[in-house]
């Protein structure tokens, strides 16, 4: 079966049973159960603090703010419990006082006016305490919001700079999952892990200065929490952050099926597969409820034990209060007043608690970050170097011995390949799917460096030149036309940042792309819908081809580039094709016989090897294994060449 139709209480069970077993490390289950293909890493929370302030750099005076603040305004909050000693032992009963006070402190002996004076005082000092608390809170809020964008910002600018072959192993969806919940959960950490227990923890230590300074005694009760906050510390950390980085990333999975589902509508109506996808969805987001709900308890046995604590030591005080009173060691303010400040003692730690289970799930977020920003990134170390000037470009690529193998994989793709083309050349490659050509085009365009070899431009390897600089000049058009969610004009201006309206005009004219353009109801500012939906198949071919001119590229690599042309429409185009590759290096991957006549030589490529070199009447007199494709094209009549299958 399946592990996308496999039954989420399956799934579950065999989750639990793995989760006990692996500790504090991370346990996937959203792909049905399999290992995960690479071991995360498992980061303490004192390391992933660490990390967090490191990203706090330059804001750290904004948080320190919010930080002062809220002590001030949790420190004049300690004073209001005072005024119910003075409320019972001064004006509902008749006793003198209160004494000690400063003698500017302007306090009546009359009861009614100081009853007057002391709800004065309890209001003013609310007042004061929340404007300046919400002034702090206000900016916090600020660091937290610019946080968030920071946090996007970096994770999207390394996402795109990693290798080729991880951003084809990352699923977009899961890569929209990292971007929104993990970074915009790890910048709730500023309130989550800081601000929040920040506040508490001076609640709660100013507290505790009032109750010694009230009864000693009762403290040593209190004191004996700390076992238990210990306790509910090592839960949090060992048994709910694991948790909930699972969580996340069946999430991450769950959003990359929905994505891979939807960008695939076509196929999975073509073959009836609307109720399997949604069966699919339902199993995964049913395994990832019943995830959440194991957070959930586990989280709520802390709060649980929070529950019944505060009453226990209430009643605890009311007893020993109450007998204090019964033995005129403490008067009934006393007593009252300790049970409001025992209140303010247990509510932090209440807080603590209850908070805790957030923190663990923002820390389990910035991990998942994290994981992402230390990938090492595309030719780490490698990627500048010497700066190129368009100008001085001549176009010259050679190919010396050129070995190539993908990361984890166990065979070379290409090996030993030796190519010299001029600049101006125009190189068509033909062979049978799988045979290296994309893989070549790859590596011209320094999408991967070679296994063994080099790959020069003017003599100069590669890896020694800018990679931003040495890309800005290669126009690219793939048999797959990639086009983004905009008009027809950013599409094809995507090529060159701050064309003119002219310009990309006239590219799409050079493309035949200018007349069904024209047609539209709204021209070059049509939108054209996610990767181009609303346009036919030949139409978003030659925006991609439009684009490619816009870009004036000193060389130009076509994959297929005329494979979604219709007869005519490719013949209108192929003089204009002509003009966009005369005097730039270009390398073509045919898919037609006619695109591959006009080459200046015909490279055959068979199982990663070049076999054959010369143009067409050379390889055709040859009588070699060119001759024998296109004899084969030939026969079977075929519009679509074996010699020319995309790879």
């Amino acid at each position: 079966m399946s592990h996308r139709a496999r039954p989420s209480r399956i799934r579950f069970r065999e989750y639990r049973a793995r989760r006990r077993t692996a500790g504090s490390e991370p346990v996937s289950m959203a792909q049905g159960g399999e290992e995960p293909k690479r071991k995360k890493r498992s980061r303490s929370a004192g390391a992933l603090l660490a990390g967090f302030w490191k990203m706090l750099r330059g804001r750290r005076a904004l948080l320190a703010f919010g930080l002062t603040t809220v002590t001030i305004s949790t420190l004049l909050g300690l004073l209001i419990p005072a005024s119910t000693k003075v409320v019972i032992d001064y004006v509902l009963t008749d006793n003198p006082g209160p004494t000690g006070l400063p003698d500017w402190l302007p306090v009546s002996d009359d009861r009614p006016t100081l009853l007057w004076q002391v709800a004065g005082a309890m209001l003013a000092l609310a007042i004061v305490a929340a404007a300046i608390n919400v002034t702090g809170r206000w900016q916090v809020t600020r660091l937290a919001r610019t946080m968030v964008a920071k946090l996007r910002r970096l994770a999207f600018e390394h996402a795109v700079r990693l290798p080729l072959h991880k951003v084809h192993a990352m699923k977009s969806g899961g890569v929209a999952s990292v971007l929104r919940e993990d970074a915009g959960g790890a910048a709730e950490m500023t309130f989550s892990v800081i601000y929040n227990p920040w506040r508490a923890i001076v609640q709660l230590t100013g507290t505790m200065v009032v109750l010694v300074i009230v009864d000693w005694r009762l403290v040593v009760g209190a004191l004996a929490l700390g076992p238990v906050i210990w306790l509910t510390h090592r839960t949090w950390i060992n048994r709910i952050r694991p948790v909930w980085r699972d969580i996340r990333r069946t999430r991450e999975g769950l959003d990359a099926s929905a994505t891979e589902s939807f960008g695939g509508m076509r196929v999975v109506r073509g073959f009836g597969r609307e109720h399997g996808e949604a069966s699919a969805f339902v199993h995964t987001n049913d395994f990832m409820i019943r995830q959440e709900l194991l957070a959930w308890w586990r989280s709520r046995g802390v709060e649980v034990a929070w529950q019944v604590l505060i009453p226990a030591a209430s009643a605890g005080v009311i007893l020993y209060g109450g007998l204090q009173v019964l033995n005129g060691s403490l008067t009934i303010g006393d007593v009252m007043m300790f049970s409001a400040y025992l209140m303010m003692l247990l509510g932090p730690l209440e807080t603590l608690a209850s908070t805790a289970t957030q923190a663990q799930n923002n820390l389990a977020g910035f991990d998942r970050l994290l994981d992402l920003l230390e990938e090492p990134l595309e030719f780490s170390g490698s990627r500048k170097g010497l700066a190129l000037q368009r100008e001085a470009v001549r176009g010259r690529v050679t190919l010396d011995g050129v070995s190539f193998r993908y990361p984890g994989g166990s065979e070379d793709v290409l090996e030993d390949i030796g190519l010299d083309v001029s600049p101006g050349e125009v190189i068509a490659l033909v062979g049978l799917s799988g045979a290296g050509k994309t893989t070549l085009c790859n590596l011209i365009a320094r999408f991967y460096d070679p296994t063994a070899g080099a790959v020069l431009l003017d003599g100069v390897d590669l890896r020694q030149i800018d990679v931003d600089s040495y890309r800005r000049l290669l126009g690219i058009v793939e048999q797959d036309v990639f086009l983004f969610d905009g008009s027809i004009a950013d599409n094809i201006g995507y090529a060159r940042r701050g064309a003119a309206r002219a310009d990309i005009e006239r590219a799409a004219e050079i493309a035949n792309a200018a007349g069904f353009i024209e047609r539209l109801e709204k021209g070059y500012d049509t939108l054209i819908g996610e990767r181009g939906v609303r346009l036919s198949g030949g139409q978003k071919q030659r925006i991609a081809i439009a684009r490619a001119v816009l870009a004036d590229p000193r060389i130009l690599i076509l994959d297929e580039a005329t494979s979604n042309l219709d007869s005519e429409s490719e013949a209108l185009i192929q003089r204009s094709l002509a003009e966009l590759m005369r005097g730039r290096t270009s390398f073509v991957i045919a898919h037609r016989l006619s695109t591959i006549r006009r080459a200046d030589r015909i490279v055959v490529i068979e199982q990663g090897r070049i076999i054959e070199v010369g143009s067409d009447a050379e390889l055709n007199a040859l009588g070699g294994r060119y001759a024998d494709l296109l004899r084969l094209q030939l026969e079977t009549n075929d519009p679509d060449p074996v010699v020319a299958e995309a790879e």
